[in-house]
């Protein structure tokens, strides 16, 4: 149970919010500007709002909410969705949702939004696009694969393959160039510590800084590794059950994915992770469990490094 008088669960969709509340229930707001004061008048002192991760969607909402000193939770999805599932509900209804946001919010420990500023969502605006370009570039590249492997391509298909492919490097380099610039900024020091690190270079110190909002939005490591998917989930229960252990991956994929492709530089250049990665291969376990294990070696690596402050 938590500590606010009223607590409310919010169910947001692009047109409309459908908000319930623990004392006063249903209603519905227009997701706009007009509608969020509308919601804000509504809302008594000391309330909790509660709400998915949408996306787009919930953004604006809790930006103006944390702005008028309102307690804003933004909580994952697959965990009310889960929530939903123990209470066997059988019915779905953008009411419903709401009502169940708002019983998750009432009986878990939900943490508190902060609310971002201009440059971090920038930063993260940035990174998102530069992996939906980095998909289309590797796109492309397999088209272009694809197409020569037929003997006798299409020559309009491969100069535009080739133009697109083009256009998506220049993308990128403007892309790398404007995070850089903004995480210099504010993150100087934590970027010149993590550059410090064999195998981190610009790239992966910028990506680390972003996503951790300069190291500020996680305790530590291990809460990094779990919000990146990284961590193995392990099936093992009487005489029957023994599941092949596997990651989590239920963070965030996109910072998985490029997280997943830096520890390939790390465990090259960076000692520790070399060692660690030469052992699990001596152990007879995969390659791919081996740079998954360097991944979290190099997360760990860089909070040390960032919070003793030492190079």
């Amino acid at each position: 149970m938590n500590k606010y008088k009223e607590t409310f669960g919010v169910d947001i969709s692009k047109a409309v919010f459908d908000v319930y509340g623990s004392e006063s229930r249903h209603d519905q707001f227009v997701n706009a500007p007009n509608g969020f004061d509308s919601f804000l008048k509504a809302l008594p002192s000391d309330s909790l709002v509660v709400m998915e991760t949408t996306g787009y969607y919930h953004y604006r909402l809790s930006q103006f909410l944390c702005k008028h000193k309102v307690a804003v939770s933004v909580v994952n999805p697959l965990s009310v969705k889960r929530f939903i599932q123990m209470k066997l509900s059988r019915i779905k209804t953008d009411k419903r949702d709401a009502q169940a946001i708002c019983d998750y919010g009432i009986y878990n420990q939900v943490p508190l939004y902060n609310g971002i500023n201009a440059l971090q969502a920038e930063c993260r605006q940035l990174l998102s696009l530069k992996a939906n370009y980095v998909k289309r570039r590797t796109s492309s590249k397999n088209k272009l694969h694809g197409e020569e492997v037929l003997g006798k391509p299409s020559k309009l298909v491969v100069r535009s393959l080739n133009n697109d492919k083009r256009h998506i490097d220049r993308e990128l380099v403007k892309i790398e160039s404007r995070l850089l610039e903004l995480v210099k900024k504010s993150w100087q020091c934590e970027l010149t510590l993590l550059k410090s690190i064999p195998g981190i270079g610009d790239k992966t110190a910028v990506f680390l800084i972003v996503a951790t909002d300069g190291f500020s939005k996680f305790g530590n490591a291990s809460q990094l590794c779990s919000y990146l998917g990284t961590t193995p989930v392990i099936k093992r229960s009487g005489s029957s059950e023994r599941g092949r252990s596997r990651i989590s991956k239920m963070g965030n994929r996109q910072l998985r994915n490029l997280m997943f492709m830096y520890s390939m530089s790390a465990y090259q250049y960076n000692k520790p992770c070399r060692d660690m990665h030469h052992r699990i291969i001596n152990k007879g376990k995969s390659s791919k469990l081996a740079l998954i294990a360097v991944c979290n070696k190099l997360i760990h690596q860089a909070f040390a490094i960032v919070k003793s402050g030492v190079p």
